[in-house]
Parts: C-alpha cells; sequence; structure tokens
C-alpha cells in the first residue's frame, strides 16, 4: 500500500493494523515535522514501514527506488493538516490575533525557495488575479491583483496582516459568510505547492503502479482537487474518446478503472462531530480493471 500524503501517520497506523501481518506500507510526504510524527507513530510496525520525504507528483520514482513495482492501494489525502493549520509559522490560515505575527509562507515543503510573501512580490498583476479567480474563485480577483501590486511598490507584503489589510482595502468578496481571506489564502498555498499539478501527476502515477484490482482513494477538500479526481476517473472508467457519433472507434483506447464510488463519500454525522474540519471532505475510490490481453 502506498500513503501518498502521510501526514502524522493516522491512516498509515490503520492501514498496517488491518494488513497485519504481512502488509507492507510505503508513505510519502513533503513536510519533514510530519515525517517525524508518522515515524513515531508507526515504529512499532518495523520494515514493514517505509517513509520518503517527497511529494506525491513524484510517487512512481520514489516507489521503484525502494523496488516497489506494484502496489495494491494508493491513498491521497489532501490538503493541509490540522497541525500545519494550528502552527502560524507555516502562515497557512489567517487569525486576527496573530496576524501579525505570522509570516506569508505557506510552503508544504520547507526545502523550497519560493514562499507566498516571494509570489506576492513578484508575479504580474495578470497572474496574481489568474491564481485568485481561478484557484480562489474570489469575486473581484483582478480588483485585489491591482491593490497587491500598487502596495507592493511603497511597502512588501510580509506578514497576513500586510495582505488583510490589502484584502479589506480592496473590497473584494463582498456577501460572503466567512472571511473572503480564506479564499486568498486558499488560492497562494495552491500556487506555492502548484497543488493542482502536482495531483494530476500523482493521480496519473498511482493508476499506472496499481495491480489490477488494485484501488485508489482520494480524499478532497474543495472543488478544484475533487473536479480533477472526478474528471480523471470518469475519463479512464470510458476508455473511448472518439466522438459520440463515430460509427467505430478508432482511438483504441480502453477503460482502465472502475468507479467504486459513483458519488463521493462525505462525513458522516458523528464523523462531524469528532472532527468538524471534515465537513468538506469528499472520498472518491476507483479499481484498477485488468488490461486485455
Amino acid at each position: 500500500m502506498v500513503d501518498a500524503t502521510v501526514g502524522f501517520g493516522g491512516h498509515a497506523e490503520a492501514i498496517l493494523e488491518r494488513t497485519s501481518p504481512g502488509g507492507r506500507l510505503i508513505g510519502l510526504d513533503n513536510d519533514d515535522e510530519a515525517l517525524r510524527q508518522a515515524g513515531r507513530r508507526v515504529r512499532r510496525f518495523g520494515d514493514r514501514v517505509q517513509l520518503v520525504r517527497t511529494s506525491f507528483r513524484n510517487l512512481r520514482q520514489a516507489t521503484l527506488g525502494l523496488g516497489i513495482d506494484r502496489a495494491d492501494g494508493v491513498l491521497f489525502d489532501l490538503g493541509v493538516s490540522s497541525a500545519q493549520l494550528d502552527d502560524p509559522q507555516r502562515g497557512f490560515r489567517f487569525s486576527e490575533d496573530t496576524a501579525e505575527v505570522t509570516p506569508l509562507d505557506m510552503r508544504m515543503d520547507r526545502r523550497s525557495k519560493r514562499t507566498a510573501a516571494d509570489l506576492l512580490a513578484t508575479a504580474s498583476e495578470e497572474t496574481l488575479a489568474d491564481w485568485f479567480g481561478r484557484y480562489g474563485e474570489l469575486p473581484g480577483s483582478r480588483r485585489l491583483a491591482r491593490a497587491i501590486v500598487e502596495r507592493r511598490r511603497r511597502d512588501p507584503l510580509q506578514s497576513a496582516a500586510d495582505l488583510l489589510r490589502v484584502i479589506d482595502e480592496a473590497r473584494v468578496g463582498g456577501g460572503r459568510r466567512h472571511h473572503c481571506a480564506t479564499l486568498v489564502f486558499q488560492a497562494l498555498r495552491i500556487a506555492v505547492n502548484d497543488e493542482l499539478d502536482a495531483l494530476s501527476a500523482g493521480i496519473d502515477q498511482a493508476i499506472e503502479m496499481l495491480a489490477p484490482s488494485g484501488r485508489l482513494a482520494v480524499i478532497a477538500y474543495h472543488s478544484l482537487e475533487d473536479r480533477i479526481v472526478k474528471q480523471r476517473f470518469r475519463t479512464l472508467e470510458r476508455g473511448c474518446i472518439c466522438p459520440p457519433k463515430a460509427p467505430v472507434c478508432s482511438c483504441g483506447r480502453r477503460p482502465r478503472l472502475r468507479r467504486v464510488t459513483r458519488r463521493p463519500v462525505r462525513p458522516s454525522p458523528e464523523e462531524l462531530a469528532r472532527n468538524p474540519r471534515s465537513r468538506s471532505a469528499r472520498l472518491r475510490v476507483a479499481e484498477k480493471i485488468e488490461e486485455a490481453a
């Protein structure tokens, strides 16, 4: 099994318990602190588990490097962990109480050189507007991009408070129940970590390495991630990409997946009571089809 987003090891521990005594798990994560925590949590499983510090965009390279060519299951639990969200020095979210000392960082892999502050200082107005509109689905994205460019001519944006002030001055996202800065922070986080391209690459590599009847499970937390997963599963389940009115198939593509969940599985009321942050979670599962000879 491959846990492509091992985090603090909760899923990894459950998988190892349920695949005892012979199941083996490879855990991937970009975050050094997460891997240290996960390592302590799964230490009792010994050589049944191996942890690798890397992005799931490098899933195939990481597993082949360990001599693993096939997997019976791959899990992606996307987004930011609670521990990352709760650490103000990571800069993944804003709080009015700590905004002045919260850096605009947002890197999942702290070896990466580009922080959110770097992107805000260098990206063009057009690029910023595209990120806020596409990744954050923010009303008034172009107006905010223009305000950021005007502000950085005078002073750099270095803290969450700096960014919050520009958002308020630009008067974007009006009428929303939640602070529109949530959408701005989401967009910047996705841009800093190139999350959507990494997800597409990771899914394709996971499908490639799955054994016949192996399963891919993806937990997504916002519509952009979930849309990528849904469309990829549908395309690979359909196989043929010829026009609907074509008399015969000329593309030669065959179905590679069978969707196990026709609709996304959402958290139960009991789960929501235990973990309110799971409210936006959507789980989709697909099974690899054995290719015809």
